[in-house]
């Protein structure tokens, strides 16, 4: 009746995709034992009674989960739910909620803005994406709706003054010339501020995303190799960073304009054309 497919874990980040097929009726009390959650109702409507409050849930909502809660879920229709489910770990967590490992019990609206976001999320992960824009794009998504909660709590350690931005702006260029692939809550935890906080005032400066950037050096990293002559695609994709040679090829193609291929015989000539 309940199935949870994950779509990726990393750097302290699960996303699932949740179907539930409970025909209409009251739930079965429990407690819920897992992690910290933030879950988003794609299709359906039922309520969920946590610590004694409860609150109807459809796909304008999304909802907390907090270790230890006792909750029940009430489905007044039959054909059941889709929804999906964000989980961050403890230290994770902190950096996003103001230095604390805490959720705001119950629901929470999610707009039109949001929404569309998170379903774009679900699509990008589905086909396989990138997996440093996915976990950029889930917590910039999880601070959108908590916001609507607190978002004096999502200020903490914000940068407040022009210098201080160009100089986290410049600590990133910095840490990922060095290591494209180094994750971003640890990229934060360096640069002394939140994920959330890094994204947008990486954004905000630049024009592209963290994620955008890391692809971008690995795009000239694998530009050099190819102008020294590397004629193993594979192997060039393994070394700098890219999932494999398809991979590798589909972003030259969207960054560059060509395939490796072409790329390669281009810079090699030193002809402009790249058919």
């Amino acid at each position: 009746m309940l199935r949870s497919d994950v779509l990726l874990r990393r750097d302290g980040l699960t996303v699932a995709d949740v179907a539930c097929r409970h025909a209409a009726g009251r739930g079965v009390d429990g407690e819920h034992a897992g992690g910290w959650a933030l879950v988003f109702v794609r299709r359906g409507c039922f309520a969920r009674s946590a610590e004694g409050e409860a609150t109807l849930l459809d796909p304008t909502m999304a909802y907390t989960l907090r270790p230890g809660e006792e909750e029940r879920y009430d489905h007044p229709h039959d054909h059941g739910d889709d929804c999906t489910a964000l989980w961050l770990d403890e230290a994770l967590l902190a950096s996003l909620w103001g230095g604390e490992a805490d959720l705001p019990a119950g629901g929470l609206p999610v707009g039109p803005h949001a929404d569309v976001e998170h379903r774009l999320l679900l699509s990008s992960l589905r086909r396989g994406q990138d997996d440093h824009d996915a976990v950029e794009r889930a917590l910039s998504l999880c601070a959108s709706v908590l916001a609507g909660r607190d978002a004096g709590r999502l200020g903490a350690g914000r940068p407040a003054t022009r210098a201080a931005r160009r100089a986290l702006v410049d600590g990133t260029r910095e840490a990922l010339a060095a290591d494209p692939g180094v994750p971003l809550p640890q990229l934060a935890g360096a640069l002394g501020t939140s994920p959330h906080h890094l994204s947008r005032v990486f954004g905000a400066a630049t024009g592209h995303s963290v994620a955008r950037h890391r692809m971008r050096l690995r795009t000239r990293a694998a530009l050099e190799r190819l102008a020294g002559g590397d004629d193993d695609l594979a192997g060039l994709a393994a070394e700098t960073g890219f999932a494999d040679q398809s991979h590798l090829t589909r972003v030259l193609r969207a960054e560059a304009g060509a395939t490796p291929a072409a790329l390669r015989r281009a810079l090699r000539s030193g002809q402009r054309r790249l058919a």
